[in-house]
């Protein structure tokens, strides 16, 4: 794909009269967005003709980048503010299809805030130490689970393949140490995440972090995108420490893995942080750069006996009787302060 930024386009009078059916996964309509944001958009055809480039402009500038594809993936770049995302098709023999996206482009104070004092540790997905096991709790049936190092795809030319082989719907559970700290009440879960073709076989992705605390309860930080209510969910201790009775939570911000463009990288960032008792308040989701609110607190410590330990899991739950879902990470971070 061979993108011309900062092409005009100057449309005659003999134009064909413009249709809406380019298809925009991302950003959604009506979004609030930080700037640059991720641009998803395809559209095969336009008024039964063939595309010849796709494209896109701002409000009303005459300057429109353009792709001569059928596709569009592009981090778009945009003052803070109210705006209109227009997308664009040509049709090999005149036609022209746009849709248009209402966008409020927040300020930097959208993006997650990260101290000067935080400590992070990048590169989690190349630790020796991941491993995996089947989720009894999930489906009615069995997991097998692979992962290994590649550098295709990649954006750091090390990322890490997760090759998941399911039956009944059920998942498997990776996961990897990366240090210990039971003081660090803040977190920021950052990661870059690349869909195969079979993204269609996901039920949910689970991302989750794991803290011992002082007193030597774990905190559970469990979230997920939940492709089954399309909500991101986060967990909830119903019991107590001692007798815990673990919960999924749908939030009200909105996630389907299945609707993520597959065979492109895709950024998650997750806020949450915890008190002394290990409440754990949810606080945004970002999604290649469109936060959601989640703004939720729920107790979430666990007794379990364990010695001091930062965890994280990586779980990818199967959809349908069968299947076999591959899926990469990428620049995983965790930032805690």
């Amino acid at each position: 794909m061979k993108t011309f930024p900062q092409v005009f386009l100057i449309l005659t009078t003999i134009a064909a009269p413009a249709f809406a059916s380019v298809t925009v996964s991302s950003p959604a309509n009506g979004s609030e967005v930080s700037s640059p944001f991720t641009l998803s958009a395809t559209a095969p055809t336009c008024s039964a003709q063939r595309v010849a480039a796709i494209g896109y402009s701002i409000d009303n500038s005459s300057e429109t980048t353009i792709v001569y594809d059928i596709v569009v993936q592009a981090p778009v770049t945009s003052a803070s503010g109210s705006h209109t995302l227009h997308v664009k098709a040509w049709g090999n023999r005149g036609a022209v299809c746009v849709t248009d996206i209402a966008l409020n482009i927040a300020g930097h104070a959208s993006a997650p805030v990260i101290p000067s004092n935080a400590i992070s540790v990048s590169g989690i997905q190349t630790l020796s130490n991941w491993t995996g096991a089947h989720d009894s709790a999930t489906g009615g049936g069995w997991s097998l689970g692979d992962t290994g190092m590649t550098n295709t795809p990649s954006q750091s030319g090390h990322s890490r393949q997760f090759t998941t082989a399911f039956t009944n719907h059920s998942g498997h559970r990776y996961y990897a140490t990366f240090g210990d700290d039971t003081d660090s009440k803040n977190f920021l879960y950052d990661a870059w995440i690349y869909l195969g073709s079979s993204s269609n076989q996901i039920g949910n992705l689970e991302m989750d972090m794991n803290q011992v605390m002082p007193n030597g309860e774990t905190v559970i930080f469990g979230f997920q995108c939940d492709g089954y209510t399309s909500t991101w969910d986060y967990t909830v201790n119903k019991g107590t420490p001692s007798h815990p009775s673990d919960h999924w939570i749908h939030s009200q911000a909105s996630c389907n893995v299945r609707s993520w463009t597959p065979n492109t990288w895709h950024h998650v960032q997750i806020s949450y942080s915890r008190d002394d008792s290990g409440n754990v308040t949810y606080q945004a989701v970002w999604l290649d750069n469109i936060r959601q609110d989640i703004n939720a607190t729920a107790p979430s410590a666990f007794a379990l006996g364990w010695a001091p330990t930062l965890l994280t899991n990586f779980q990818v739950d199967g959809l349908g009787e069968q299947g076999a879902p591959v899926v990469y990470l990428d620049n995983l971070t965790v930032y805690r302060w």
